[in-house]
Parts: structure tokens; C-alpha cells; sequence
């Protein structure tokens, strides 16, 4: 009950007030972990940037860069660039964790920086993307922004017309471009692309550690382990369960837009996003049927989808 009640209390909150609540809420974190928190190992990078585009897996990224074993292990503290109130290109400050940046390559380019960082991108198969993005919007974000005028519109529309719908949404918010961006983006040891799919799939644990060790941030394996736990999709399905109907989750599995995809809504992604898919190395559409499993494993995608 007292979660439901903060569930609702958090949908109907002005945007303002709850970024107001975040940046207080996050700076009391930070104090607290500076005070409480020993630092065991220190990072050799003075900043870490995670850059990303929306229905990644974004906040589940954040959750986990955000834990106190990271802090603890790098001596680097969380920055969300929106309850900190900056705009691009501002500078971060040093020693932090900036998360999650939703900028092209072009843009994060422009934001100063120090010597020595490491940048990584969060991507995932478009397809999914679209899928995602038409639930999430439909059903289970929380009102901010332009959200429930979205909503409206796609609660009086068919699904197949709302997946058109939010094909031209995202191409006018620059989502596919600003994927098309980090993708074709000249090689550079200071970032790497890493996907959505490998961060949650069977080999999570290989994968994660991966992009900690590109951040310079070396977790111990049991803490690592933990770390994965705490903020495993397990938990958050039970949360969902907890929480109702409102809540921002819901099952899902790549391919899923397979599901969701017929001839006339994929002429028009191909129309709009061209040749992304094969860019980015997914499957094409013959591909992706050809392998495609029915029993294949569902995950819980920590970002709404």
C-alpha cells in the first residue's frame, strides 16, 4: 500500500518538484558516501561518461554506476546532468560519474573534458527501440514533459497506427541520428560502443565487467557479483509486481518487435532510419526471422520497456 501510494504520489508530482527532490536526495547520497564510505581503490580516469539514447536500459546503467561498491572501488561519485541542473555543453565537474547523457557524438565532442576520462555508449537494436518506446509511452512513463500529450494520442490510436506514430517521434527527437552518430564515430581508446542486449543477456557478468574495466574501475569478483544482484532484473520484476499496473517495467526480449513489426510498419522504418540496422550489426529483418526462437528467454528491461 505505502508503495503504491508513493508510486502514485510520484506520477502526479510537477516535474520540477521531483527534480528538486532527486538533486536533494543525490546530494545527501553523496555526502553520506564521502563520509561513510572508505575508498579502496582509486580510478585512473577523473571522469567516467555514460552517453546512451532513451529505451537502453538507461536508468538500470545509472542504478548500477551509481551503487556504493563503485564509489567504492574508483573513488568517483554520481552526476545526473538533469537534477544537477547543467546543460551541454557544460563541463562536469571532476571526479564523477556522469549518467545518463542522451547526446550524439557531435554534442558530447563539444562538452569539455578532462585529460584523462573514458566515455562509453549504450546501444540497442532500433527495432526494439520503436516497441519499447510505444509501450513505455503509451502505458508506463512517468508524466514529465510531453508524455501525456503522447499518451493521449496513442490511446486513441490502433497499436499498428501509434508504432507510425512513434516512428516520426523519435526520428523528430534525433534518436535514430544520434545512434547513426556514435556508431559511425572514428575508432578511439577513450570510448567504446557496448550493447544493450550484451549487458542483459547470458553473459551479463563478462559484459559488465568489460565496461568497468574500460572506466578503469576493477570490482572484485564477489563484489561484482553483488553488485549484478542488487540490481538484478529478478528484483526489479518483483518491484513491478509490487507496485501495479503504473509501475515503470515490463517484460521483454530482443527480437520482440518481430512481434509488433508488419510489411507496411517496416517499409516505414527502413524509410526513415535507412540503413541503421545492418550499421549497427543487428540482424536484417530475413535474418532475425530466420533465427528467430519461440522459447526463446524473456528479460525484464530496467528502463521501461
Amino acid at each position: 500500500m505505502i508503495k503504491r501510494t508513493f508510486t502514485f504520489a510520484k506520477h502526479h508530482t510537477p516535474s520540477n518538484v521531483r527534480v528538486a527532490v532527486r538533486w536533494t536526495m543525490l546530494e545527501t547520497r553523496i555526502a553520506r558516501s564521502r563520509l561513510t564510505i572508505p575508498v579502496v581503490a582509486r580510478c585512473e580516469y577523473d571522469n567516467i561518461y555514460h552517453c546512451t539514447v532513451r529505451k537502453t536500459g538507461s536508468q538500470w546503467v545509472k542504478a548500477i554506476l551509481s551503487d556504493p561498491v563503485v564509489y567504492q572501488y574508483s573513488g568517483l561519485l554520481p552526476f545526473d546532468q538533469r537534477v544537477h541542473r547543467r546543460r551541454y555543453p557544460d563541463a562536469i565537474p571532476p571526479g564523477r560519474v556522469a549518467s545518463s547523457l542522451f547526446v550524439g557524438y557531435k554534442r558530447f565532442e563539444a562538452i569539455p573534458k578532462p585529460e584523462k576520462y573514458r566515455a562509453f555508449f549504450v546501444m540497442r537494436d532500433p527495432r526494439d527501440i520503436v516497441v519499447s518506446s510505444y509501450f513505455s509511452l503509451r502505458n508506463s512513463h512517468t508524466p514529465m514533459g510531453d508524455v501525456l500529450h503522447h499518451r493521449k494520442i496513442l490511446k486513441e490510436k490502433p497499436r499498428k497506427e501509434g508504432l507510425l506514430y512513434i516512428i516520426n517521434h523519435l526520428a523528430e527527437k534525433n534518436l535514430f541520428s544520434a545512434l547513426r552518430s556514435w556508431v559511425v564515430a572514428p575508432s578511439a581508446e577513450t570510448f567504446r560502443l557496448f550493447r544493450y542486449e550484451d549487458l542483459t543477456g547470458e553473459r551479463q557478468a563478462d559484459e559488465v565487467e568489460e565496461l568497468m574495466r574500460h572506466c578503469g574501475i576493477a570490482l572484485p569478483p564477489a563484489e561484482l557479483a553483488a553488485l549484478l544482484d542488487r540490481h538484478g532484473f529478478s528484483r526489479m520484476r518483483k518491484n513491478r509486481l509490487e507496485t501495479g499496473p503504473t509501475a515503470h517495467y515490463r517484460k521483454g526480449k530482443a527480437g520482440d518487435w518481430l512481434n509488433h513489426f508488419d510489411d507496411d510498419i517496416y517499409e516505414a522504418f527502413v524509410a526513415t532510419t535507412g540503413n541503421l540496422v545492418e550499421l549497427c550489426g543487428y540482424p536484417s529483418r530475413d535474418e532475425a526471422r530466420a533465427a528467430l526462437d519461440p522459447n526463446g528467454q524473456q528479460s525484464l528491461d530496467p528502463n521501461g520497456q
